[in-house]
């Protein structure tokens, strides 16, 4: 499991990340608004556990930010501001948790269990977007309800798009998710498959179904 931290005091972002490694758990730390867009950017996390007070901006702005280009993963705040209206207006922004400063350990763990947990339970079997309609489970696709004939690398890169309409996904992120790792991809493979899902999916020209966003990656559009 991958997990983000951000957090600007560097003591506590070491200790969170190497408590986290001890743990088995992949953590990445880093200190500002802006290299936390920049790791989004490289790669997907199951997790964020994302402070307030950063020194190029303000964690909630991020946090909007995020909500608003369709990043959905779990998000847990942790925070020095710890009166009830900051918490209840951290979970009004879009995140999952919050815990104040100081905390112990064992709970900030805790937490981040059971927001992996929550996760998990609710990863749906059926996905939808317009008439696109998959099945993983049964490991179907229809398109208008007519069955469409994908392999399984088309249904894995489909499949990616489906859990996040709407966001911009980075070129790194989509080849991780279907090739394991982006370093064992050729710069091309993937444009090759996003032609072949155009060609199965892209029926009306009038109105698109993906988007490329030249120098990042792809986008499902709504």
């Amino acid at each position: 499991m991958k997990i983000l931290i951000v957090e600007d005091e560097r003591r506590l972002g070491q200790f969170i990340k190497k408590s986290l490694g001890e743990r088995s758990y992949t953590a990445t730390w880093v200190a500002s608004c802006a290299a936390a867009r920049d790791a989004l950017c490289e790669t997907g996390y199951d997790v964020i556990i994302l402070d307030l007070g950063l020194p190029d901006g303000d964690g909630l702005e991020l946090l909007r930010e995020w909500r608003r280009s369709g990043f959905n993963e779990p998000v847990l705040i942790l925070s020095a501001r710890d009166a009830v209206e900051d918490r209840i207006h951290g979970l009004d922004v879009g995140a999952d948790d919050y815990l104040a400063k100081p905390f112990s350990l064992e709970e900030l763990l805790a937490r981040v269990r059971s927001l992996l947990r929550r996760q998990s339970a609710v990863k749906e079997t059926v996905l939808e977007h317009r008439a696109i309609r998959m099945d993983l489970l049964a490991r179907t696709v229809a398109l208008g309800g007519q069955p469409v004939d994908l392999t399984s690398r088309e249904f894995a890169l489909l499949e990616v798009f489906l859990q996040n309409p709407g966001r911009i996904l980075p070129r790194t992120l989509i080849a991780e998710k279907i090739w394991e790792s982006h370093y064992d991809v050729d710069g091309n493979l993937l444009d090759v498959y996003m032609s072949k899902l155009r060609a199965k999916f892209d029926t009306d020209a009038a109105r698109p179904l993906f988007k490329t966003v030249r120098g990042v990656g792809y986008q499902l559009l709504p």
